[in-house]
C-alpha cells in the first residue's frame, strides 16, 4: 500500500457507487492513501422474474460450448441458481469453457468452477465478442445477463455465427425516490464519483439531475469502469473522465491517483506561469 502522504488521494473525498459488500477492498486502499470513501449505492439486484429460461439452460448446460460471462454478478446468479436446482457447478461432469469481460469476472468464474478460456483485452462485451471472433461460429453460446444488458453483445455474437442463448440471470433494480435525498447529502465537498456501469451512470441523473451533473464536473473527476460507463458518461455531457480499464481495485486506484497528479502538476505549472 502506498503512504497516504505521497498519494494525490490524500485527503480527497471519493464516492463510490457500488454495493457495500462490493466495494470493501476499494475503500480501504482509499483510507490507506489517506482518501475518504463513501458508499452510495446507485444498483440493486434482484432475481428474475421468472426463472424458467435460466432453469432450462442450467439445466441443460452440458449441451453449451461456451458460456460468456460479463460481469461478477451474473457468475454469482448463475452458481446461486445452480445450487438452488441441485445442480452444484464443481460437479458438474462438463461445464463449458468460459471466456469473461475481465480479471474481476474470469476469478469469480474461475472459483465457481469454470474453466475460463479467454478474457477480453478490451474489457468490454462488444470486444468480448470481437476478439473470440470466428472461435464461436457455429458454437452454442450461453449468455447469462441482467434484464437491462446492452443489446449489442448479442447482435455481435450473432454476427460470427454463434448460436446464442440469452437469459436474464437477474435484474438491476431503479432507485427509490428516498434516495434522492441520499445523493445530494453524499455530494458535499466530494472531489471524485466512481461509476461502475452506464445502469450506476442513469440512475445518478435521474436523482440528481442532469443540470447538477453538468455543475459537478467543474470540481470533480467522474471514474468509469470500462469503454460503455466512460460513453454514458459521455452521453450525459461530462468532459472531465477517469477511464479504468476494469473493475479491479488496482486499476481504479491509478486512474483516479494518475487523473489527481496530472490535475496537480497543471495547477502547479499554471500558477508558476502567472
Amino acid at each position: 500500500m502506498a503512504d497516504a502522504i505521497e498519494s494525490p488521494l490524500a485527503g480527497k473525498i471519493v464516492v463510490v457507487t457500488r454495493a457495500a459488500a462490493q466495494s470493501g477492498e476499494l475503500c480501504e486502499e482509499l483510507s490507506a492513501r489517506g482518501a475518504q470513501a463513501r458508499l452510495l449505492p446507485l444498483i440493486s439486484f434482484a432475481p428474475p422474474e421468472s426463472f424458467d429460461a435460466m432453469d432450462a439452460a442450467l439445466n441443460g448446460i452440458e449441451a453449451f460450448d461456451w458460456v460468456l460471462f460479463t460481469s461478477a454478478n451474473a457468475v454469482q446468479a448463475v452458481e446461486r441458481r445452480g445450487e438452488e436446482l441441485g445442480r452444484n457447478l464443481n460437479t458438474v461432469a462438463k461445464l463449458p469453457s468460459a471466456a469473461a469481460v475481465g480479471p474481476a469476472t474470469s476469478g469469480a468464474a474461475e472459483a465457481a468452477g469454470f474453466s475460463v478460456e479467454y478474457v477480453a483485452t478490451d474489457h468490454s462485451g462488444t470486444g468480448l465478442a470481437r476478439e473470440l471472433g470466428s472461435e464461436l461460429r457455429g458454437k452454442k453460446v450461453l449468455l447469462p445477463r441482467s434484464d437491462k444488458a446492452n443489446p449489442e453483445l448479442p447482435t455481435a455474437l450473432r454476427r460470427s455465427g454463434a448460436v446464442v442463448t440469452e437469459v436474464v440471470a437477474y435484474r438491476n433494480l431503479p432507485p427509490s425516490p428516498t434516495d434522492r435525498g441520499k445523493v445530494q447529502d453524499s455530494l458535499s465537498g466530494v472531489d471524485a464519483i466512481v461509476f461502475y456501469s452506464p445502469s450506476a451512470v442513469q440512475n445518478f441523473l435521474e436523482l440528481a439531475g442532469q443540470e447538477r451533473l453538468g455543475t459537478l464536473q467543474g470540481r470533480m473527476v467522474m471514474v468509469a469502469i470500462g469503454h460503455t460507463t466512460s460513453s454514458a458518461l459521455s452521453s450525459a455531457g461530462i468532459q472531465r473522465i477517469a477511464r479504468a480499464a476494469e473493475t479491479t481495485t488496482k486499476a481504479v486506484i491509478e486512474a483516479l491517483e494518475g487523473h489527481l497528479a496530472r490535475t496537480k502538476r497543471r495547477t502547479t505549472v499554471g500558477a508558476k506561469d502567472e
